[in-house]
């Protein structure tokens, strides 16, 4: 559906590990960021959806986690609706609120991601991630990525997916590796995605790493799952982000002169599908753009979902940002980077920001808000008018289980 909301405050805590730091203490700190940044009290919500993946498994709190946080800020009786859609949550909570602004149901709706992976013991935490895909189908699953990378020689990646480090690099790397079949990308073009975004994530303070690194630093770290190097992965975290949702009645009640505007928000869920068709990134964003009334080339900054380093390559074509197999090209070009035709992930993104998978989607709500509102610092994109969110969540056969791209543009 067409979007006639406003995003008109957003806020977030810093991610990273907080293992001293509950769920509700996180959320909170985004929830008062996002609601003063409003210039609005908490009593003025109506409704809130509240994004999280993993707090049953990692912290025990199932069903009633968006209410338990609202109640610890003494907030209740408005509708709260609790939103699980793998790393995909967060965004697909802004989708809803913004949905249910568009549609006249409410004029001050809260989206919040929220997020805690970190625990004493790791194996849980990879467990988190390895419920987002078909768990009947887990053993075949398995058994398909040993077998793609013992046939491709990766040593590394043909044992301890799932147990010395998450599945879904071991998905990436071998996205990866049949990408640079295809099209002849590099790794060194990899490991300049990862030396980008920890140039740009070493000037966001709410960062989780905040070390710039060289492409060379990049590839000689240890090898993760090949072609994946350690920067190549995005790592666990902990964390919150919120956006205040409203409609341009109550924008312009609270004298919001140069607005940020939600142009389109589109949710999908993937299909089977033979692997020379679009794919879900393809037709989200085709049908966002068309919403929005834009194409590509209007963009000024975008965040899209680099779980891992090929992601972002694979990802920028999908959008539409460069033709199919020229990712690797844009990136070694320097068009990605600030200062580039059209920087992506200027936060850092999810390899070094972090990827608190439930709250992913709406930190990068929070980025294109500020970066709309020139208020990004030494990361601001100068004159930008529009941006693009991406975000995938789990994994079912050779694509997200599900996505959602969100345009955003100011005034």
């Amino acid at each position: 559906m067409k979007m006639n909301a406003v995003v008109a405050g957003v806020g977030m805590t810093r991610f990273g590990k907080h293992l001293e730091i509950g769920l509700k203490a996180l959320g909170a700190e985004a929830i008062d960021k996002a609601v003063r940044d409003a210039g609005l009290e908490l009593a003025d919500l109506q409704a809130a959806y509240v994004g999280n993946a993993a707090a049953g498994l990692v912290t025990g709190q199932e069903s009633i986690r968006g209410q338990v946080i609202l109640r610890g800020m003494g907030v209740g009786k408005l509708p709260v609706i609790n939103v699980e859609n793998a790393c995909a949550s967060a965004s697909t909570a802004f989708q809803q609120a913004c949905a249910m602004v568009s549609a006249g149901l409410y004029d001050v709706v809260l989206a919040l991601g929220v997020e805690k992976l970190y625990h004493e013991d790791k194996s849980v935490s990879f467990k988190a991630f390895s419920g987002a895909v078909d768990v009947e189908a887990m053993a075949e699953i398995m058994a398909s990525l040993k077998r793609g990378a013992e046939k491709q020689g990766a040593e590394k990646a043909s044992s301890g997916a799932g147990k010395s480090r998450s599945m879904f690099m071991d998905i990436y790397a071998a996205a990866a590796r049949t990408h640079m079949k295809l099209y002849g990308t590099t790794a060194e073009q990899f490991a300049m995605v990862s030396a980008k975004n920890s140039f740009h994530g070493s000037m966001n303070e709410r960062a989780q790493f905040r070390e710039a690194l060289t492409v060379e630093e990049v590839l000689a770290a240890p090898m993760i799952a090949e072609p994946l190097t350690r920067p190549m992965c995005s790592p666990i975290g902990d964390g919150a982000a919120a956006a205040i949702v409203v409609s341009e009645r109550k924008a312009r009640e609270l004298g919001i002169g140069r607005p940020v505007r939600v142009l389109s928000s589109v949710l999908r869920s993937g299909w089977d599908r033979p692997y020379e068709e679009d794919g879900l990134t393809e037709v989200c964003s085709k049908e966002a753009y068309e919403e929005a009334g834009i194409g590509p080339d209007a963009l000024s900054v975008v965040e899209l979902h680099d779980a891992s380093a090929p992601a972002e390559v694979i990802a920028t074509e999908g959008l539409g940002l460069c033709e199919k197999g020229e990712g690797g090209r844009l990136v070694s070009e320097g068009h990605t980077k600030l200062g580039g035709k059209c920087p992506v992930n200027t936060s850092g993104g999810l390899l070094r920001k972090g990827h608190p998978v439930g709250a992913t989607g709406l930190a990068q709500v929070v980025e294109l808000a500020e970066q709309l509102g020139g208020k990004s610092g030494k990361r601001q994109v100068e004159g930008a008018r529009f941006g693009l969110a991406h975000n995938g969540g789990g994994n079912i056969g050779i694509d997200a289980a599900a996505t959602v791209v969100t345009i955003l543009g100011a005034g």
